[in-house]
């Protein structure tokens, strides 16, 4: 099977959920206006030939225009004798073809061409026997090929056209057909899953050039790949099935999924020069809960081992990789993942009864917000003041998975005027972790992260001392810190006892078993912003 998109700027990217809309096909184009002129057309002839060189029969072919008065063309021509016209305007256009050979099993046939600059009458032959096998191979010999999708990009003239084939079975063959197109604007794509008893493979590979592949031959070593490991945390109290879905990021593709029981741990090996592994995970649910999903993007590096834990403690306020607030002339715009997990993924629906954003100016309550966690957007003065953010979540039940987050920011802003644009401090735009959106300014919100030594159900041991690593994110990342007092509560936070930050880490003696520790941040950045975060009943001991 073969499917294609519609015309776009180079280079857009997209997930591999969306293959079900690309396998839509393409939106008609709207009818031509009656007073303009018919275009010129050409006969396009193409003869299907299978393995024995006979006339084939089953077979998938389109023709998409890139260029000229067949650039909005999308054909799929067939003749059961395996010769087939179209009359088509001039212009360029791309070609693929998809045969299917039986005998001794069903394999595939896969020839593109790249460039088919249609000026006259002409004849293409689409031949399976120029084909070459795509041999691709994990190390283990006994693991058990999944699924594979192959992709071919032709962009021309800033259109770009994407098709592919999608492989239940290994036995894929591809070729190029025709004449090079231009050096560059073709991008290939291939990416293959297998599994054994212990681990799944994602085997991926992108090339550039001017033609198509005909054949791919690559049999990995264990040194060439990277490992990733997935650990499905359960939340104390909870169980159930969760569910993961990992591809290589940006590029429509197929994936890795399945599901897992938590607390489970899975493992990939994967193809570092793939790029960026994007994961999705989705936490069980109870059956009229709502999805929780988190996502993860994940550099991988050949005989690395990265290990991901979803959905565990420390549960709290987290900027990995986000601004948290931007000021956008007179609007205050605040999103910040207050429960995000221990390893700061922020999830998409967390669980919570109530949650509230406050904001004062000056001393003053501009207003407060309730409903999603750590989001809120205000309406201030351009003037500069000094601000108070603060953003409390709370939710019963979920006693050693943070019961109450809250998380104040100090800091100075003014509405960003060319005057206000180049400045380092108030909305410090320099001194952020993150990206900000274009046109708005972030604004100088830290976070603090506590990783304490957990098992997968989201406890530690009881009556030992415990190293707890202090992560701080935002604008105090990186050096940026002034000052950082660490306490810790053993009874939910009536009373607090200071702990000493060494080497970027307390030390807490963690009490009896079933208790819950509640641990606060208080911080300054070298700029004189500052934060206020506490969490009760962080984790629970056992």
């Amino acid at each position: 099977m073969t499917t294609s998109s519609a015309p776009r700027p180079r280079r857009s990217a997209l997930r591999a959920l969306a293959l079900a809309a690309l396998l839509g096909g393409l939106t008609p184009a709207g009818p031509a206006s009656a007073l303009a002129a018919e275009p010129e057309t050409f006969t396009l002839t193409i003869r299907h030939l299978d393995r024995t060189g006979r006339p084939a029969t089953e077979y998938g072919t389109q023709v998409l225009g890139l260029a000229g008065e067949g650039a909005d063309e999308a054909v799929h021509p067939y003749d059961a004798s395996g010769t087939t016209t179209v009359r088509l305007p001039r212009g360029r256009y791309m070609l693929n073809s998809a045969l299917t050979d039986r005998r001794g099993g069903i394999s595939t046939d896969w020839i593109v061409q790249p460039r088919l600059d249609l000026d006259r009458d002409t004849v293409v032959t689409v031949d399976a026997r120029t084909t070459a096998p795509v041999d691709v191979r994990p190390p283990d010999p006994a693991a058990v090929f999944r699924r594979s999708g192959m992709f071919v990009e032709v962009s021309h003239g800033g259109v770009s056209r994407e098709v592919n084939i999608v492989n239940a079975t290994p036995s894929l063959r591809v070729a190029h057909l025709g004449p090079d197109a231009e050096p560059g604007s073709v991008r290939q794509w291939f990416d293959a899953y297998w599994s054994n008893d212990t681990a799944q493979y994602a085997l991926g590979q992108t090339f550039t050039g001017s033609r198509a592949l005909t054949g791919l031959t690559r049999h990995y070593a264990q040194k060439d790949l990277a490992t990733l490991r997935l650990r499905a945390g359960a939340r104390p109290g909870t169980t159930g099935t969760a569910r993961y879905d990992l591809q290589p990021k940006g590029d429509t593709t197929v994936s890795a999924y399945g599901q897992l029981t938590a607390p489970g741990t899975t493992t990939f090996h994967v193809t570092p020069d793939r790029g960026t592994w994007n994961m999705t995970y989705t936490a069980p649910t109870a059956p009229e809960g709502t999805p929780n999903r988190y996502v993860a993007d994940i550099t991988a590096r050949a005989g690395a081992t990265t290990t991901h834990t979803f959905d565990n403690p420390v549960f709290g306020p987290s900027l990995n990789g986000r601004p948290g607030a931007e000021r956008d002339g007179d609007k205050l715009l605040m999103d910040v993942p207050m429960l995000a997990d221990g390893d700061g993924h922020a999830p998409s629906s967390p669980s919570y009864d109530t949650a509230f954003t406050t904001l004062t100016r000056d001393g003053v309550r501009i207003g407060t917000h309730s409903g999603t966690p750590g989001q809120a957007e205000f309406t201030v003065p351009p003037s500069r003041a000094a601000y108070r953010l603060t953003s409390t979540v709370s939710r019963r039940g979920a006693t050693g998975a943070t019961t109450r987050a809250t998380a104040s920011w100090t800091f100075t802003s003014e509405a960003r005027t060319a005057r206000t644009a180049g400045k380092t401090r108030g909305n410090t735009p320099l001194k952020t972790t993150g990206t900000s959106t274009p046109g708005r300014s972030p604004l100088p919100l830290s976070t603090v992260r506590f990783s304490p030594p957990l098992d997968a159900t989201g406890t530690a041991t009881a009556d030992t001392p415990v190293r707890v690593p202090v992560t701080v994110e935002g604008a105090a990342a990186n050096g940026r810190v002034r000052s950082l007092k660490v306490s810790v509560s053993t009874d939910g936070g009536a009373s607090w006892t200071r702990l000493p930050v060494e080497d970027g880490a307390v030390t807490i003696h963690n009490p009896r078993a079933g208790t819950g520790v509640s641990l606060r941040a208080e911080l300054t950045d070298t700029a004189g912003n500052t934060l206020e975060q506490t969490l009760v009943d962080a984790y629970r001991t056992e």
